[in-house]
């Protein structure tokens, strides 16, 4: 039985993603959801896949004194990289259609980092998706940041959701991932740390 590897471990996972929470219901495993507010700063020589791993061990050091010796506490970050630049949450409507028309007929890269942390160890580990999108047309840019409002999301999109149906011409890595989780490379850690 999947789920006995896991029964004398407590899963945590410190995210408010309801795509995330998804993912963890989808793969079977029993968890709790626990929430405090970090602010992500990060060093600003970081690049890529730098900043996603310390924004998600940041966001595990307000834990890390709650933890309990059975507990695995999950914490994430997702970036999106462009052209040497990390396209984060947008403000408003602007700012979001500023980041896809950058994203408008390029390559990207999405960049998922997830940190294990228990009361006696930490593990990182990230996985990278290269996205192209076909060009956009202001149009099309409009009318989706008006009617799914992604200002939740890193690089102002969702692949799950219209703009990744109609605009997404070619993906080279994880899907999951691109929605928020790298589930195959979480679940393999996981175990890993079970056994």
């Amino acid at each position: 039985m999947i789920k006995e590897q896991f029964k004398n471990f407590n899963i945590i996972l410190a995210s408010g993603s309801p795509r995330r929470q998804q993912f963890f219901t989808d793969m079977g495993l029993d968890f709790e959801v626990r929430l405090k507010s970090v602010e992500e700063l990060y060093p600003q020589h970081l690049k890529a896949a730098e900043i996603s791993d310390f924004l998600s061990q940041l966001k595990a050091k307000a834990f890390v004194s709650d933890l309990k010796p059975n507990d695995i506490l999950i914490t994430s970050d997702t970036v999106v990289w462009h052209n040497n630049e990390s396209l984060a949450k947008a403000k408003d409507f602007l700012e979001a259609k500023e980041m896809l028309t950058k994203l408008s007929g390029n390559w990207h890269q999405v960049i998922t980092s997830v940190c294990f942390t228990t009361a006696k160890k930490q593990e990182i580990a990230h996985s990278i998706t290269e996205v192209k999108f076909k060009k956009l047309t202001s149009e099309e840019i409009t009318y989706y940041i008006e009617e799914y409002q992604p200002y939740d999301k890193a690089g102002a999109y969702g692949i799950q959701e219209w703009i990744g149906l109609i605009g997404i011409e070619e993906i080279k890595g994880s899907y999951t991932n691109v929605v928020g989780l790298p589930t195959q490379l979480t679940y393999n850690t996981l175990l890993n740390m079970v056994k």
